[in-house]
């Protein structure tokens, strides 16, 4: 099996983390010798079914997700994702779907799921193209207490000195692991940075989401930091999205541009806006789905708090972005996601809702060129401007009943995801703002 690793690093590798991301988001791995790979490329590794049903806090099974302690199931490697890591000499990751003893699909699979989403885009004639763009906070240890490395503002040339060795090191790496950057950043809040990396189609966008996440993690504790991605790591600091950018393509040409449209959309892609718009309160139970998520969701804080779009409105759930490179440059960008979601569920909880507008032809109505925080209450209600739902719990008796997300996650996966989250609610939904941070702050 080929992995893609620098080659002084090809006769090093000793040891393969074997990963996925479970209902709460958190990356988990058993490893293997490296000389094991081709036996386990063909078996898998064996978890417990109860994997799936396990809470951001602890590893105690949550009694109504349909999984307990009965059950085996096996993750079997993609070897395409296959990636050796740079921070971490002689180990690889590579990333696969979980299947039944018997070899067929699992159902409480997140990658399964996306991979349907995905033949479900291809069954419509398009190819997707996303990426997760991330923010994160970088922090030391300072006399037993994590804090930021520094006390910076956006874009503070400052900044790229006080964090130099980390922030090379870091796009060194990703270089090394094929996540090509585009744009890395200091962020609002004090040791806040953004990266951006490139598109990637179908799977590929979500794998290059945990490799990322993985990647950002090991280099700061290289350097003798914590990274934490955590939507509100600080009640008092800025929130950290991750935010999503998507198209839909039809061969080599996006299938979201129309030269004479004002905001140079498509039909295609307004009626993909309407059906995330329509979606969207209970979406947020899955791109938003932590307790920790709506500390964040604020209206003027640039979290993407009402359903609605704009073109570089940066207050709207969907951002239009504008095709300064060429047509194939215009895309979506949907603010309302942070990393405790798992990527997998995310992106193909999107593809679901925004497939379901253009079968439908949705109406987004009409676009939203101000901050909708400030329009009259009485006005976003004539034109249908919702705030997304302002806890986890609320996010969730959305998703509930939203039968079009239901179905897309099938039956299990459904009842699987909402019992964690349902859980997390119930263990940290009555914290204070500084208890759910703190709780949050390295899960992610």
């Amino acid at each position: 099996m080929p992995v893609r690793q620098p080659a002084k690093e090809r006769t090093k590798l000793r040891l393969v983390r074997f990963t996925y991301c479970d209902n709460a988001n958190l990356i988990r791995a058993k490893a293997a010798p490296a000389a094991r790979l081709a036996s386990h490329q063909q078996s898998g590794i064996g978890f417990s079914v109860a994997q799936q049903a396990l809470p951001v806090l602890f590893d105690a099974v949550v009694g109504d997700s349909g999984l307990g302690p009965v059950g085996e199931v096996f993750l079997v490697p993609d070897p395409a994702t296959l990636t050796a890591l740079p921070f971490s000499p002689g180990q690889a990751i590579v990333l696969g779907d979980f299947e039944t003893a018997s070899g067929g699909t699992w159902a409480h699979c997140p990658r399964t799921f996306l991979k349907r989403q995905v033949e479900a885009v291809e069954r419509e004639g398009y190819a997707l193209q996303a990426a997760f763009e991330s923010e994160f906070y970088l922090l030391r240890d300072q006399n037993g207490t994590w804090t930021p490395v520094d006390e910076t503002t956006f874009a503070s040339g400052y900044a790229y000195d006080l964090s130099h060795a980390f922030l090379t090191d870091l796009l060194a790496t990703l270089d090394e692991m094929g996540l090509t950057v585009h744009l890395l950043y200091p962020e609002s809040g004090p040791g806040q940075f953004e990266v951006s990396i490139g598109h990637a189609p179908g799977i590929g966008a979500a794998d290059r989401q945990v490799l990322f996440r993985e990647a950002v993690r090991g280099v700061a504790t290289r350097h003798g930091c914590r990274a934490s991605f955590a939507p509100k790591p600080f009640a008092d600091k800025a929130g950290s999205g991750c935010h999503l950018h998507i198209s839909l393509w039809k061969g080599k040409k996006t299938a979201f541009y129309d030269a004479g449209d004002p905001l140079h959309l498509s039909k295609t892609a307004y009626h993909f806006i309407g059906g995330v718009l329509h979606h969207l309160p209970a979406l947020a139970a899955i791109t938003l789905p932590s307790v920790n998520s709506y500390q964040r969701l604020r209206p003027h804080f640039w979290a993407g708090a009402f359903v609605c779009y704009g073109p570089e409105n940066r207050e709207g759930a969907i951002r239009v972005i504008t095709p300064r490179r060429g047509p194939n440059s215009v895309h979506l960008e949907l603010k309302a996601v942070d990393a405790s979601s798992n990527p997998y569920l995310a992106l193909g909880a999107v593809i679901a809702a925004g497939l379901d507008g253009i079968r439908k032809k949705r109406d987004p109505g009409e676009p939203v060129e101000i901050d909708p925080g400030l329009m009259p209450e009485a006005e976003r209600e004539a034109r249908g401007i919702r705030p997304l739902p302002k806890t986890l719990e609320q996010a969730v008796g959305e998703l509930e009943r939203d039968r079009l997300l239901l179905d897309a996650l099938g039956g299990e996966l459904a009842r699987s995801f909402l019992a964690v989250r349902r859980r997390e609610w119930e263990l940290l939904g009555q914290q204070s703002p500084d208890e759910i941070s703190r709780a949050h702050l390295f899960r992610y």
